[in-house]
This record gives structure tokens, C-alpha cells and sequence, in this order.
């Protein structure tokens, strides 16, 4: 069913004075790559100076909720990344790749016909709840000053800091083996690459994502985002300050 959604008005809004925008993040970009683009896109309407920023990276091959904060929302960044998050993920079982998603090519396969669907669950329940978590080596945690994913292509050995995480809650939502997917709600830095890998590993086998999406940040939901192209092409209608 086609998500309806309030038509994007803009008329009588300073941006300078905060704004935040819920973004449905398409595949391929970065982050970082959305902000560019908004920013430009306001600098071109007479914002100069403005401020901003997003709260939460979502990686390139990921899809769904990103907030970009305008102008003084930006002091709200670190408050709604701290927010728990939503996501849809496809979980490939019998394969894993050194970057935990499909960024790599797979580098080594494992038997997945003794997976059983109750094992699945079972395996979902024993990741459940707070504990510490391997960031993959090919992200953005820094090392020694360093993002950890520029010493992997180095090829350079890298160990990454293990984080506090809180998986609240997971469940299956599609079962066809050998991929399945999972609804996941967790606290912030919890990388769902690391959970696909770590599910492989509960099942005594291997497992890599093969999607994500996220659907919910904090109190934001998907059905209140915006394409990217649809709110850039509102931000070209506004008359120039």
C-alpha cells in the first residue's frame, strides 16, 4: 500500500531557525552525502552560513530514516541520536564477507541445511537485552585517530573497540531460508551488520546482510519521510531570500 504523506511546505520558514528534515535515505548515498546536497541546495537560497548535520549514519547499502537538522536544530543532534531505532534487515545465512554486508565479496561459505526456524528464533532471543558489541572493521569507528575502515583497505590489521549496545527486540519476519528477515529495535550504535554476523554465528554457521532498512528513528517513522529528490525540488521553489 502507497504511504500518503503531507505535501511539503515550506512558505514562511527560516531555516536559520531550525528545521528537521525526515528523509527516506536512498541506496547508494552516504550520510554524509545527504547533508552535502541539502546544504548546497540552502546555500543556493541565500544560506550562506547555515549549519548541518544528520543524526545517525545509516551506511551506503542501507536505506529508510535519516534526520538531517537545519540551523539551531542541529543542537538537537545529539539528543535524537541517543533515540532507539527501528530496522527491517535481510539476514543471508551460509556466507559471510569481510564487511558484514554486501559492500565485499563473500570470503567464505558454511552449511546453513541444519538451521531450523526455531533455531532462528533461539538464537534472536540469546542476542536480545544489553551487551557489548564488535563494531565491523570496515566502519567509521575511529582508531587511534584513524576511521577503522581506511586501516582495513590498508590492509592493516585492525582491532576495533567493543561498544554497550541494548537490542530491545527482535523477531522474524520472513522465513525462507537461507535468508531471512528480521525486524530489529535497538539503542543507538548498535551496527545491524555485526548482528547479521553475529546471528551466523549462533547458528553454527555464517551470515551477512543482505539489506537494511531503517524504519523508524525515535518518534519519526517512515510514513512522515520525504524522498530526497522531493524535498530538494520543494527547497528550489522557495522564492530566494
Amino acid at each position: 500500500m502507497p504511504i500518503t504523506r503531507e505535501p511539503l511546505d515550506f512558505r514562511g520558514i527560516n531555516f536559520e531557525d531550525g528545521y528537521i528534515a525526515v528523509l527516506d535515505k536512498p541506496l547508494r548515498w552516504t550520510s554524509t552525502d545527504v547533508v552535502r546536497k541539502v546544504k548546497f541546495a540552502l546555500r543556493k537560497l541565500g544560506y550562506r552560513k547555515i549549519k548541518v548535520g544528520h543524526a545517525g549514519t545509516l551506511d551506503p547499502l542501507a536505506s529508510g530514516i535519516l534526520l538531517v537538522c537545519i540551523g539551531r536544530a542541529t543542537k538537537l543532534v545529539d539528543a535524537l541520536q541517543a533515540e532507539e531505532k527501528e530496522y527491517i534487515a535481510d539476514v543471508m545465512l551460509g556466507a559471510t564477507t569481510p564487511s558484514y554486508d554486501l559492500e565485499h565479496e563473500i570470503d567464505q561459505t558454511y552449511p546453513y541445511e541444519h538451521i531450523t526456524r526455531e533455531a532462528v528464533e533461539e538464537a534472536l532471543a540469546s542476542l536480545t537485552g544489553e551487551r557489548l558489541q564488535t563494531p565491523p572493521v570496515y566502519s567509521a569507528k575511529k582508531i587511534e585517530g584513524t576511521r577503522a575502515y581506511e586501516l582495513a583497505r590498508a590492509g592493516e590489521e585492525v582491532a576495533v573497540r567493543q561498544a554497550l549496545i541494548t537490542i530491545y527486540e527482535m523477531e522474524i519476519v520472513e522465513y525462507a531460508l537461507p535468508r531471512v528477515r528480521i525486524r530489529v529495535r535497538c539503542s543507538k550504535g548498535t551496527y545491524i551488520r555485526s548482528l547479521a554476523h553475529e546471528i551466523g554465528q549462533a547458528l553454527r554457521s555464517g551470515a551477512h546482510l543482505s539489506s537494511l532498512r531503517r524504519t523508524r528513528s525515535g518518534g519519526f517513522t517512515l510514513e512522515k519521510a520525504y524522498e530526497l529528490d522531493d524535498f530538494l525540488e520543494n527547497l528550489q521553489k522557495i522564492e530566494t531570500k
